[in-house]
Protein backbone atom coordinates (compact mmCIF):
# COMPACT_ATOMS: atom_id res chain seq x y z
CA UNK A 1 0.00 0.00 0.00
CA UNK A 2 1.37 3.43 -0.48
CA UNK A 3 0.38 7.25 -1.98
CA UNK A 4 -0.58 7.34 -5.76
CA UNK A 5 2.81 9.54 -7.15
CA UNK A 6 1.01 9.49 -10.86
CA UNK A 7 -2.31 8.68 -12.37
CA UNK A 8 -1.18 7.56 -16.13
CA UNK A 9 -2.81 8.07 -19.83
CA UNK A 10 -6.43 5.96 -19.50
CA UNK A 11 -9.25 6.23 -22.31
CA UNK A 12 -11.17 6.12 -19.39
CA UNK A 13 -12.08 9.86 -17.93
CA UNK A 14 -11.08 10.20 -14.21
CA UNK A 15 -14.76 9.77 -12.90
CA UNK A 16 -14.66 6.45 -14.38
CA UNK A 17 -12.15 4.57 -13.63
CA UNK A 18 -13.29 2.18 -10.72
CA UNK A 19 -15.66 0.14 -10.54
CA UNK A 20 -17.46 2.36 -7.89
CA UNK A 21 -17.25 5.50 -10.29
CA UNK A 22 -15.43 7.19 -7.33
CA UNK A 23 -11.79 7.61 -9.66
CA UNK A 24 -8.28 8.27 -7.90
CA UNK A 25 -5.95 11.35 -7.81
CA UNK A 26 -2.85 12.25 -7.20
CA UNK A 27 -1.42 11.72 -3.56
CA UNK A 28 -4.38 9.20 -2.82
CA UNK A 29 -3.45 6.87 -0.15
CA UNK A 30 -4.55 3.52 -1.50
CA UNK A 31 -4.26 -0.93 -1.14
CA UNK A 32 -2.78 -2.93 -3.89
CA UNK A 33 -4.95 -6.09 -3.37
CA UNK A 34 -4.67 -9.04 -4.67
CA UNK A 35 -7.03 -8.55 -7.74
CA UNK A 36 -4.96 -6.48 -9.98
CA UNK A 37 -7.59 -6.60 -12.57
CA UNK A 38 -10.00 -7.83 -14.39
CA UNK A 39 -11.78 -7.95 -18.18
CA UNK A 40 -15.09 -6.25 -17.07
CA UNK A 41 -17.04 -7.74 -20.03
CA UNK A 42 -17.33 -11.49 -19.48
CA UNK A 43 -20.31 -13.04 -17.32
CA UNK A 44 -18.51 -13.35 -14.54
CA UNK A 45 -17.44 -9.72 -14.32
CA UNK A 46 -20.93 -8.61 -15.42
CA UNK A 47 -22.85 -10.57 -11.92
CA UNK A 48 -19.82 -8.84 -9.60
CA UNK A 49 -17.71 -12.01 -9.44
CA UNK A 50 -14.74 -10.65 -11.17
CA UNK A 51 -13.11 -13.20 -8.71
CA UNK A 52 -13.61 -16.15 -11.29
CA UNK A 53 -13.01 -13.52 -14.48
CA UNK A 54 -10.85 -15.88 -16.73
CA UNK A 55 -8.65 -13.57 -17.93
CA UNK A 56 -8.18 -11.77 -14.28
CA UNK A 57 -4.47 -11.04 -13.08
CA UNK A 58 -3.52 -11.20 -10.15
CA UNK A 59 -1.07 -8.65 -7.72
CA UNK A 60 2.55 -10.86 -7.31
CA UNK A 61 1.82 -13.36 -9.19
CA UNK A 62 0.48 -11.86 -13.44
CA UNK A 63 1.84 -8.78 -12.38
CA UNK A 64 5.11 -7.46 -10.40
CA UNK A 65 4.15 -7.18 -6.62
CA UNK A 66 4.54 -4.83 -3.37
CA UNK A 67 8.85 -5.72 -3.13
CA UNK A 68 9.72 -2.07 -4.19
CA UNK A 69 9.52 1.81 -3.39
CA UNK A 70 7.29 2.06 -6.88
CA UNK A 71 4.88 -0.35 -8.49
CA UNK A 72 2.04 -0.51 -11.42
CA UNK A 73 -1.35 -0.52 -10.08
CA UNK A 74 -4.68 -0.64 -12.26
CA UNK A 75 -6.44 2.35 -11.47
CA UNK A 76 -9.74 0.18 -11.44
CA UNK A 77 -8.89 -1.53 -8.65
CA UNK A 78 -6.80 -0.42 -6.23
CA UNK A 79 -8.59 0.40 -2.45
CA UNK A 80 -9.00 3.45 -0.75
CA UNK A 81 -7.70 3.27 3.00
CA UNK A 82 -9.64 5.24 5.71
CA UNK A 83 -7.16 7.38 7.68
CA UNK A 84 -7.81 5.43 10.81
CA UNK A 85 -5.67 2.81 9.76
CA UNK A 86 -2.27 3.01 9.77
CA UNK A 87 0.09 1.53 7.26
CA UNK A 88 1.83 -1.25 8.46
CA UNK A 89 -1.79 -2.21 9.64
CA UNK A 90 -3.42 -1.87 6.56
CA UNK A 91 -1.08 -4.22 4.67
CA UNK A 92 -2.06 -7.59 5.97
CA UNK A 93 -5.84 -6.58 5.43
CA UNK A 94 -5.28 -6.61 1.72
CA UNK A 95 -5.00 -9.81 1.43
CA UNK A 96 -5.06 -11.93 4.58
CA UNK A 97 -8.16 -10.03 5.78
CA UNK A 98 -10.35 -9.63 2.47
CA UNK A 99 -10.32 -13.16 1.31
CA UNK A 100 -10.54 -14.14 4.79
CA UNK A 101 -14.34 -11.77 5.08
CA UNK A 102 -15.11 -13.16 1.53
CA UNK A 103 -14.33 -16.73 3.66
CA UNK A 104 -16.81 -15.30 6.21
CA UNK A 105 -19.31 -13.96 3.37
CA UNK A 106 -19.28 -17.67 1.79
CA UNK A 107 -19.93 -19.58 4.92
CA UNK A 108 -23.19 -16.93 5.37
CA UNK A 109 -22.33 -16.33 9.11
CA UNK A 110 -24.50 -14.50 11.43
CA UNK A 111 -24.02 -12.22 14.58
CA UNK A 112 -24.11 -14.75 17.61
CA UNK A 113 -23.64 -17.56 15.38
CA UNK A 114 -21.50 -20.13 16.71
CA UNK A 115 -18.76 -20.65 14.33
CA UNK A 116 -15.60 -22.80 14.29
CA UNK A 117 -12.21 -21.52 12.52
CA UNK A 118 -9.81 -24.29 11.46
CA UNK A 119 -6.23 -23.11 11.20
CA UNK A 120 -4.95 -19.89 13.09
CA UNK A 121 -2.53 -17.74 10.68
CA UNK A 122 -2.31 -14.73 9.40
CA UNK A 123 -6.50 -14.34 8.01
CA UNK A 124 -8.01 -16.11 11.29
CA UNK A 125 -6.67 -14.27 13.48
CA UNK A 126 -8.14 -11.55 11.83
CA UNK A 127 -10.99 -12.91 11.71
CA UNK A 128 -11.66 -14.22 14.95
CA UNK A 129 -11.72 -10.33 15.67
CA UNK A 130 -14.31 -9.61 13.03
CA UNK A 131 -16.39 -12.55 14.18
CA UNK A 132 -16.31 -10.90 18.01
CA UNK A 133 -17.08 -7.73 16.77
CA UNK A 134 -21.01 -9.95 15.36
CA UNK A 135 -20.95 -10.96 18.71
CA UNK A 136 -20.06 -14.71 17.55
CA UNK A 137 -18.65 -17.43 19.82
CA UNK A 138 -15.64 -18.95 18.00
CA UNK A 139 -14.09 -21.72 18.66
CA UNK A 140 -10.42 -21.84 16.97
CA UNK A 141 -9.09 -25.83 15.85
CA UNK A 142 -5.03 -25.40 15.84
CA UNK A 143 -1.80 -28.04 16.70
CA UNK A 144 0.26 -24.88 17.45
CA UNK A 145 0.61 -23.67 21.09
CA UNK A 146 1.53 -20.30 19.91
CA UNK A 147 -1.61 -20.23 17.90
CA UNK A 148 -3.79 -21.41 20.88
CA UNK A 149 -2.51 -18.73 23.04
CA UNK A 150 -3.23 -16.13 20.62
CA UNK A 151 -6.47 -17.21 20.16
CA UNK A 152 -7.45 -17.66 23.49
CA UNK A 153 -6.14 -13.53 23.96
CA UNK A 154 -8.23 -12.71 20.71
CA UNK A 155 -11.36 -13.87 22.49
CA UNK A 156 -11.74 -17.22 21.43
CA UNK A 157 -14.62 -18.87 23.69
CA UNK A 158 -12.71 -22.37 23.11
CA UNK A 159 -9.90 -23.60 22.03
CA UNK A 160 -7.98 -27.34 21.13
CA UNK A 161 -7.02 -29.14 18.29
CA UNK A 162 -9.13 -30.19 14.97
CA UNK A 163 -9.45 -33.63 16.60
CA UNK A 164 -11.30 -32.31 19.60
CA UNK A 165 -14.76 -31.67 20.16
CA UNK A 166 -15.66 -28.39 20.99
CA UNK A 167 -18.69 -29.19 23.40
CA UNK A 168 -21.32 -28.25 21.39
CA UNK A 169 -22.34 -28.01 17.13
CA UNK A 170 -20.79 -25.45 15.20
CA UNK A 171 -23.02 -23.22 12.67
CA UNK A 172 -20.78 -22.40 10.47
CA UNK A 173 -16.93 -23.26 9.87
CA UNK A 174 -14.02 -21.67 8.07
CA UNK A 175 -11.19 -23.91 7.06
CA UNK A 176 -7.60 -21.77 6.71
CA UNK A 177 -5.22 -25.05 7.24
CA UNK A 178 -4.54 -25.99 3.83
CA UNK A 179 -5.25 -30.16 4.79
CA UNK A 180 -7.83 -31.97 2.76
CA UNK A 181 -8.57 -33.81 6.24
CA UNK A 182 -9.57 -30.99 8.29
CA UNK A 183 -12.58 -29.84 6.01
CA UNK A 184 -13.80 -33.51 6.86
CA UNK A 185 -13.33 -32.68 10.35
CA UNK A 186 -15.04 -29.19 9.75
CA UNK A 187 -17.66 -30.68 8.21
CA UNK A 188 -18.34 -33.21 10.97
CA UNK A 189 -18.43 -30.49 13.47
CA UNK A 190 -21.02 -28.28 11.87
CA UNK A 191 -24.56 -29.19 12.83
CA UNK A 192 -27.67 -30.17 10.10
CA UNK A 193 -27.81 -26.86 7.57
CA UNK A 194 -24.27 -25.31 8.38
CA UNK A 195 -21.84 -24.56 6.35
CA UNK A 196 -18.33 -24.95 5.71
CA UNK A 197 -15.95 -22.46 3.64
CA UNK A 198 -12.45 -23.41 2.34
CA UNK A 199 -10.55 -20.20 2.54
CA UNK A 200 -7.01 -22.01 1.57
CA UNK A 201 -6.13 -21.18 -1.95
CA UNK A 202 -4.16 -24.62 -2.75
CA UNK A 203 -4.85 -27.68 -0.36
CA UNK A 204 -4.06 -31.53 -0.36
CA UNK A 205 -7.10 -33.27 -1.50
CA UNK A 206 -10.36 -33.95 0.14
CA UNK A 207 -10.04 -37.36 0.86
CA UNK A 208 -13.33 -39.95 0.38
CA UNK A 209 -15.67 -39.97 3.56
CA UNK A 210 -19.29 -41.38 4.11
CA UNK A 211 -22.00 -39.41 2.73
CA UNK A 212 -23.78 -39.12 6.44
CA UNK A 213 -21.14 -37.07 6.93
CA UNK A 214 -22.42 -34.04 4.22
CA UNK A 215 -26.30 -35.14 5.07
CA UNK A 216 -28.18 -33.08 6.92
CA UNK A 217 -28.08 -30.28 4.27
CA UNK A 218 -24.81 -29.34 5.09
CA UNK A 219 -22.62 -27.43 2.46
CA UNK A 220 -19.00 -27.25 1.50
CA UNK A 221 -18.12 -24.19 -0.18
CA UNK A 222 -14.72 -23.17 -1.74
CA UNK A 223 -12.93 -19.40 -1.58
CA UNK A 224 -11.66 -18.35 -4.89
CA UNK A 225 -9.68 -14.80 -4.48
CA UNK A 226 -11.92 -11.54 -3.72
CA UNK A 227 -13.96 -8.95 -5.34
CA UNK A 228 -13.57 -5.16 -5.72
CA UNK A 229 -16.43 -4.64 -3.45
CA UNK A 230 -14.97 -7.34 -0.99
CA UNK A 231 -12.29 -4.77 -0.30
CA UNK A 232 -14.53 -1.67 -0.25
CA UNK A 233 -17.12 -3.87 2.36
CA UNK A 234 -13.93 -5.11 4.54
CA UNK A 235 -12.07 -1.90 4.83
CA UNK A 236 -15.54 -0.20 6.07
CA UNK A 237 -15.64 -3.27 8.70
CA UNK A 238 -12.21 -2.94 9.48
CA UNK A 239 -12.19 0.33 10.77
CA UNK A 240 -15.81 -0.11 12.62
CA UNK A 241 -14.63 -3.04 14.63
CA UNK A 242 -11.05 -1.16 15.24
CA UNK A 243 -9.28 -4.76 14.19
CA UNK A 244 -5.68 -5.30 15.25
CA UNK A 245 -3.22 -7.27 12.95
CA UNK A 246 -0.33 -8.48 14.71
CA UNK A 247 2.41 -7.82 12.68
CA UNK A 248 6.07 -8.49 12.26
CA UNK A 249 8.08 -5.62 10.92
CA UNK A 250 11.06 -6.37 8.49
CA UNK A 251 12.70 -4.11 6.17
CA UNK A 252 12.57 -4.94 2.76
CA UNK A 253 16.45 -5.86 2.67
CA UNK A 254 15.23 -8.66 5.05
CA UNK A 255 12.60 -9.75 2.53
CA UNK A 256 14.24 -13.91 2.42
CA UNK A 257 14.47 -13.31 6.41
CA UNK A 258 10.62 -12.88 6.44
CA UNK A 259 9.76 -15.44 4.23
CA UNK A 260 11.76 -18.25 6.18
CA UNK A 261 10.36 -16.75 9.54
CA UNK A 262 6.77 -17.31 7.95
CA UNK A 263 7.51 -20.51 6.35
CA UNK A 264 8.47 -21.79 9.70
CA UNK A 265 5.42 -20.37 11.44
CA UNK A 266 8.22 -18.32 14.02
CA UNK A 267 5.85 -15.57 14.50
CA UNK A 268 2.22 -15.12 15.23
CA UNK A 269 -0.14 -12.58 12.41
CA UNK A 270 1.78 -11.15 9.97
CA UNK A 271 4.93 -10.14 8.20
CA UNK A 272 5.22 -6.50 6.92
CA UNK A 273 7.76 -5.04 5.12
CA UNK A 274 8.79 -1.68 5.21
CA UNK A 275 9.68 -0.35 2.16
CA UNK A 276 10.58 3.14 2.88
Amino acid sequence: MGVIDKVGESPLCPSDISPEGGGVREGDRVGVPWLHSACGKCDYCQRGQENLCPDAQFTGFHVDGGYGEYMLADARYVLPIPEGISNEQAAPLLCAGIVGYRALKRAEIKPGERVGLFGFGASAHLMLQVLNYWGCEVAVFTRSAGHQQHARVLGAVWVGDASQNSGAWLDKAVVFAPVGDVAIRALEAVRPGGIVSINAIHMSDIPSFPYATLWGERELRSVANATYQDGIEFFVLAELAGLQSTVQLYPVSEVNHALDDMKHSRFNGEAVLQVS
